[in-house]
């Protein structure tokens, strides 16, 4: 019996000593041009059932541009599944995405958002952004995809070179609406899954544990995303690295409409990174992420470090 009250009051002591969650940890996330609930919630490693419940919505919810979702700490999503108290309900409607709920691995810190990501302002011309990052007008147009002779369009998303300084005009506000330029690789409705990933990327030289916990961290497994800085698909490829992958890696031309050819990409290109690095797989993480030749002369930048801690994190749920 003695032994049974010391047990009952060391378990009420640890309970006193465990700090309170915030009431409020979650983070209010504005919906921009081509996202879904799913694609939210995946960002977050969550699941959308998660995020569904927290906002008090169904799970195939269509997301509107310029609404705002409340996306949950993990305490706040399990107490949100499990019944408890949920965010107000966010501003989105009703309609179906088509949306499926699928089983993430457990969370871990949130992705950091692409680096260089910028969205065209009115009175932008690629020469000029060109000109304020210190890159040719062709190189920026080849990565994004785009005629160096068209004229932008207002809304355009667009992948500045990492680290660069910021354009004139960023401290502008940006456009509502997004214009995501017509180049391959083209987002498509279709979701693989670990297994798939892994093999496709055995296939070509990548580590398959290393593939996946790229893939998870930048898409969530998701060929229809499309990140802010204008990459595409389960790997987000950028245009011009498809085009470079297909031109000098790819064995045999690559269907820019397949998520398993897009998954085939990714791993091309994460394979030549680990030769070129070495195969330091930190380093060849940290060079998908910010581009190999800015980690080379500027080291990993803050973000990139916390982006490949979370690759890391999740290549131990891959079977790495």
């Amino acid at each position: 019996m003695r032994a049974l009250r010391i047990s009952l009051v060391a378990a009420v002591v640890a309970l006193l000593a465990t700090p309170a969650a915030p009431a409020h940890a979650h983070v209010v996330h504005t919906v921009t041009a081509g996202e879904t609930l799913w694609s939210i919630a995946a960002a977050s490693n969550l699941t959308t059932r998660t995020v569904a419940a927290y906002n008090g919505l169904s799970e195939d919810a269509a997301v509107v541009l310029g609404s705002t979702i409340k996306v949950p700490s993990v305490a706040e999503g399990q107490a949100a599944l499990a019944g408890g108290a949920a965010a107000p309900a966010a501003t989105a409607g009703a309609g179906g995405s088509g949306a499926a709920p699928v089983t993430a691995p457990a969370p871990v810190a949130g992705a950091p958002a692409a680096l260089g990501a910028y969205v065209v302002r009115p009175g932008d011309t690629l020469s000029a952004l060109a000109a304020q990052t210190g890159v040719p007008a062709a190189q920026m147009a080849y990565m994004n995809g785009l005629d160096p002779a068209a004229r932008l369009l207002i809304g355009t998303v667009l992948k500045l070179p990492s680290g660069a300084p910021a354009p004139a005009r960023a401290a502008l506000p940006a456009p509502a609406a997004r214009v995501v330029p017509q180049a391959d690789p083209v987002p498509t409705a279709t979701r693989l899954d670990a297994a798939q990933i892994k093999a496709l990327a055995a296939q070509h030289g990548a580590p398959g544990s290393l593939a996946a916990a790229i893939a998870w961290q930048e898409s969530g497994f998701n060929n229809a995303a499309v990140s802010s800085a204008n990459a595409r698909g389960v790997m987000q490829i950028m245009p011009g690295t498809w085009d470079w992958v297909n031109r000098n890696l790819a064995p045999a031309p690559l269907d820019p409409a397949s998520a398993a050819d897009n998954v085939r990409a990714g791993s091309l290109y994460l394979a030549s990174l680990l030769r070129d690095t070495g195969g330091d797989a930190r380093m060849a993480a940290a060079a998908y992420y910010q581009g190999l030749a800015s980690v080379r002369s500027r080291g990993m930048f803050e973000d990139t470090k916390r982006y490949v801690d979370n690759v890391f994190a999740l290549q131990g749920r891959f079977g790495g």
